[in-house]
């Protein structure tokens, strides 16, 4: 067994695009977004001989805190193998202390279980104070109709989307940059609203034309009489068409416009042979407090199918810098209710 840096965007891809877990998050493409943030990425390939049988990537964040390497949706590798998640540990440890981290916190795309908890813990990690990337996922099953994923959803969603018709509403999808730079005002918005912080028209463009250069990303818009009322930044790769980011105005809302951009989405995921629509974060419906609750609610009106992957990791590099975050993270956790 051997690991190598990555330094092909087809062998990564020709890999990683094919494990029926996979999404987005271990893209060749996402990489080269945080690169253009003059991020330093790590991207390590497993093989066996020649053969390509696992991969990882990650970024190094930095923050006042401790440096850290974040590995979202990775490592892909085979989970019942126990030299390969040993290898590969022993690896990420390796590239942590090359690239001076703290800590290196660790997202797997493995189904919430007491093994895959077991896998961590015997592999010397404990769990993160804060989450990385989505651990509580709403599934659609793309091989299913359009009319059988509406036979399972809820009343209430099939009532907006017969007043969203009724609307006449406009539904339309592309990559043009002129799409982005709608979509980055109406989040400055929609932020204003909500109470949340947007992200920068910067990195949300830089995001938008790192995935633009493989074909991956649409911006689906729906419009009234020429006026936007909601938009959604929908990222296909692999098995799986991921809904990313979503914006409305409140015009959006009174007309009920969420639900066609989704259907219009699922529609060419299908023609790009997706065979997942991931909802993305979703919270429990117990947590009634969390700021996550009612997008949630909404997410869950589609009947969707509800993924538990196994929370973030962390694998301790330098112990007394790593109390210092857990304590400043445990706290910013309970600050933000999330």
């Amino acid at each position: 067994m051997n690991i190598i840096d990555g330094t092909s965007k087809k062998d990564w891809d020709d890999f990683v695009s094919k494990r029926p877990e996979a999404n987005f998050l271990q893209s060749w493409d996402f990489y080269e977004f945080h690169l253009s943030r003059g991020k330093k990425v790590v991207r390590r390939l497993i093989l066996e001989g020649e053969k390509i049988v696992g991969a990882y990537a990650g970024v190094v964040e930095t923050a006042k805190r401790g440096t850290y390497l974040a590995i979202a949706g990775g490592p892909l590798i085979d989970w019942s193998n126990s030299k390969i998640i040993k290898a590969v540990f022993d690896d990420i440890r390796s590239e942590g202390k090359k690239t001076g981290c703290v800590f290196v916190r660790v997202r797997p795309q493995l189904e919430l279980s007491e093994k895959s908890l077991k896998i961590m813990s015997d592999n010397g990690l404990v769990k993160a104070p804060m989450y990385l990337s989505v651990e509580y996922a709403g599934i659609l099953n793309l091989n299913k109709t359009k009319e059988e994923i509406l036979a399972g959803a809820s009343q209430g969603f099939r009532r907006k989307l017969r007043k969203a018709e009724k609307n006449e509403i406009e539904i339309s999808a592309s990559d043009d940059t002129k799409e982005i730079k709608d979509f980055c005002k109406l989040e400055k918005l929609h932020a204003e609203r909500q109470k949340y912080i947007a992200f920068s028209s910067s990195f949300l463009t830089k995001q938008f034309e790192a995935f633009k250069e493989g074909k991956e990303v649409l911006i689906y818009t729906a419009k009234k009489d020429g006026e936007i009322l909601a938009q959604n930044f929908i990222i296909f790769y692999g098995p799986e068409a991921s809904y990313h980011y979503g914006v409305s105005s409140e015009l959006g809302t009174k007309y009920s416009a969420a639900p066609l951009l989704h259907l219009a989405a699922m529609e060419e995921a299908r023609k790009r042979g997706c065979i997942r629509y991931n909802l993305w974060g979703i919270v429990g419906k117990e947590e009634t407090s969390h700021r996550f609750y009612g997008v949630s609610e909404f997410k869950r009106s589609f009947g969707c199918e509800e993924l538990k992957y196994t929370p973030a990791h962390d694998l301790i590099l330098k112990p007394l810098k790593y109390k210092l975050t857990k304590i400043v993270e445990t706290a910013r956790k309970k600050k933000r209710h999330v």
